[in-house]
């Protein structure tokens, strides 16, 4: 994440990335961050009045992350958008392994511990959070047109819907200190849509 025109500013971002996820955002100090990133708590506090605005700003950079890891997805190849939004899930699914700080997310940890007495920061976590699931909207409404699917659903709902299942699913990742649960939920939200969509079942790996 480091530039030339603001190295420490963006190495304190990417050490915010890091420290929340793997300790919380309650329970990373200051002093965490700069030990992490490698600066000074002048350098801190030059760039981020506190800590909840270095939140922020690492909420922002974890949506332009996200939507260019997924929207540049081997998946985006498909040219049906049923199989690109499958091929997004099952890659979502497919992350869901090795150590947990690495596959759970940065706003949904922030959030559940900000939500009430941080507004600023829970709104950011929410424009994170709704920001990519509304990436997927296209695709969903795409296939339904293709695919000939009614219902008294929206694209917006699903793609909203996905992203209320990996949260959940992360949560149970950390209760369980693995991911097993976690990725059956995946399983169980892929074997969903293609039920909407009038697909045969299909063997999960």
């Amino acid at each position: 994440m480091a530039t030339r025109q603001a190295p420490a500013k963006d190495k304190l971002i990417g050490a915010a990335v890091k420290v929340v996820r793997e300790k919380g955002f309650n329970a990373t100090s200051v002093d965490d961050l700069c030990r992490e990133a490698g600066v000074t708590k002048g350098a801190f506090f030059h760039h981020f009045p506190t800590k909840t605005d270095l939140g922020i700003a690492a909420a922002e950079a974890w949506k332009l992350h996200a939507n260019e890891l997924f929207g540049s997805g081997p998946y985006m190849a498909h040219e049906d958008p049923l199989d690109r939004f499958l091929g997004y899930l099952e890659f979502r699914r497919d992350m869901l392994d090795g150590p947990i700080a690495e596959f759970t997310c940065l706003v949904g940890t922030m959030v559940q511990e900000s939500y009430d007495s941080l507004p600023a920061l829970r709104e950011a976590c929410h424009d994170s959070i709704w920001g990519h699931a509304l990436t997927l909207v296209d695709d969903i409404e795409a296939a339904r047109e293709r695919h000939g699917v009614a219902g008294d659903w929206t694209s917006e709902s699903l793609a909203l819907h996905t992203q209320a299942v990996l949260q959940g699913a992360f949560i149970l990742a950390k209760a369980d200190n693995g991911a097993r649960a976690a990725r059956d939920s995946a399983d169980h939200l892929i074997r969903y849509v293609r039920m909407l969509f009038n697909l045969k079942p299909q063997a999960m790996e």
